[in-house]
């Protein structure tokens, strides 16, 4: 991937593709697209004391992963996978 494939803009193409994945991995996770909403918006609401976050570029999801570990049997498991673009460190006082 090259450096600048980050800026460029996702074709509808593209954006049907994710949700498509999205909502498939949410139901194998038997987690629904309102408490991803839900995830998505506590995630950014705890980060927000902290960072100034750049929305846009925002990208939160569940994906599949192999497990690893004691009692995984290799079997794939939910993961949450969270891109969060910061602009800024805020100062608190």
């Amino acid at each position: 991937m090259k450096f600048s494939d980050f800026f460029r803009k996702k074709s509808s193409g593209d954006v049907a593709k994710d949700r498509l994945k999205m909502v498939l991995v949410a139901d194998r996770s038997a987690c629904s697209p309102e408490i991803m909403e839900r995830i998505k918006n506590d995630i950014i609401d705890v980060l927000s004391k902290y960072v100034e976050i750049d929305r846009e570029g925002l990208d939160i999801k569940i994906t599949q992963m192999d497990g690893e570990g004691e009692g995984s049997d290799g079997r794939t498991v939910p993961a949450l996978y969270a891109n969060i673009p910061i602009r800024n460190i805020l100062e608190r006082n």
